[in-house]
């Protein structure tokens, strides 16, 4: 037979064996192009065609902000009264609390109230309100003080001319819980302090003097915040 009745016969390794070096260049690059097409089609298929209506993607817009998460201590619906200094405080409609001689209002409403603690807190409270009412201190009392009984006790510092005066305060004889309650997520207790200030003529006189403190129980703020003054009633 001839040479190409041979390579007819041969193997198709063989077959390669017996190509020039021109010739197999050419089939590497033919192999290469059939692989190349075959994997250009599986990622058309995978990724798709763009249609021309796709949204753009920004990677620089800002993302829209979460919906709001409800708060843990608040059923659904349930109605809110007014703010103040960031604690709610009952609706208009709702009952008033019983108010219960002593601490027990709260002992019942918070069984890590410790009224000796509480007490001390108060004392050192009555103490920097009267000694920073008198120098005109205003940022002293921010932090004490409701926003209402703020503005009254600014009220009278202004009514005098902002003047600086010695403190009054000599001592504090006594203070003691005479009555608490629990009105919604707010506990009330209302202190009797008995002090004794200077007068004039330095005179020394027994002021009684009735405090009214709330704090948020839904909140492990342990502060206490003063929402009124007056004559106590007993």
């Amino acid at each position: 037979m001839g040479t190409t009745g041979n390579l007819a016969l041969l193997p198709s390794w063989a077959y390669l064996a017996t190509m020039s070096g021109g010739d197999f260049q050419i089939f590497e690059i033919i192999i290469f192009a059939a692989v190349a097409g075959f994997l250009l089609v599986r990622l058309r298929s995978v990724l798709g065609r763009r249609t021309g209506t796709e949204k753009r993607i920004d990677p620089f817009a800002p993302r829209p902000a979460p919906p709001p998460r409800p708060s843990p201590f608040t059923a659904p619906n349930a109605s809110q009264g007014p703010v103040i200094e960031g604690q709610a405080t009952p609706v208009a409609n709702a009952p008033a609390a019983a108010k219960t001689p002593g601490a027990g209002a709260i002992k019942a409403a918070d069984s890590s109230f410790d009224e000796s603690a509480f007490l001390k807190g108060a004392r050192g409270a009555f103490e920097i309100v009267i000694n920073a009412f008198a120098a005109g201190d205003v940022a002293a009392l921010r932090p004490l003080l409701a926003p209402n009984v703020l503005d009254s006790f600014v009220g009278a510092i202004r009514a005098r001319g902002g003047s600086k005066l010695p403190s009054p305060l000599v001592s504090i004889k006594s203070a003691e819980i005479i009555e608490s309650a629990v009105e919604g997520a707010t506990a009330l207790i209302t202190v009797k302090f008995v002090s004794e200030q200077n007068a004039e003529g330095n005179a020394v006189e027994e002021h009684v003097d009735g405090w009214t403190f709330s704090r948020s129980l839904r909140t492990r703020d342990p502060n206490w915040t003063l929402i009124a003054t007056s004559a106590p009633h007993g």
